[in-house]
């Protein structure tokens, strides 16, 4: 089993994928588009990349406010979230992803990578950020729950 980790953004999705044993996540691609309304590419690369690593769930970055609050992107990505689980039949987890971007750019400035080269990979790297999170929650439960016993 493997988890895939979305950041949707306004042209691009960064994609990252779990290891089997959902310990890591990885990096994959980054899915441009060319208008914010046009979903259906985006959504069939999805499903291919769904296909390709046997992805069983996934986990959607939610871009709340510093201040928790709820903007017009987070409307946007809700209603991402309903058509990936219409389109996929998978389960999609949401994810706070706060400051994902800035710890993306600040991981990519320490590892020596231009200031003009970060956008291009911010999205994928902020996914794997997402995902990561997500995935030592998981571990955490599973710690958890082995210490009730």
């Amino acid at each position: 089993m493997r988890i895939m980790g979305l950041d949707f953004g306004s042209k691009t999705v960064g994609v990252a994928v779990s290891d089997s044993l959902l310990l890591t996540a990885q990096g994959v691609e980054i899915i441009r588009r060319k208008e914010e309304n046009k979903l259906r590419q985006t959504l069939a690369r999805i499903e291919e990349l769904i296909v390709e690593y046997e992805v069983q769930e996934i986990v959607l970055g939610l871009p709340r406010n510093m201040n928790a609050t709820e903007g017009e992107r987070v409307q946007l990505t809700m209603e991402f979230k309903e058509k990936l689980e219409r389109r996929t039949g998978l389960p999609v987890h949401m994810w706070d992803e706060r400051l994902t971007t800035v710890a993306a750019d600040n991981a990519m400035m320490e590892a020596g990578i231009r200031r003009e080269n970060r956008k291009e990979y911010v999205d994928m790297i902020a996914a794997s950020l997402i995902l990561q999170g997500y995935l030592d929650r998981l571990a955490m439960q599973r710690k958890d729950e082995i210490n009730k016993v």
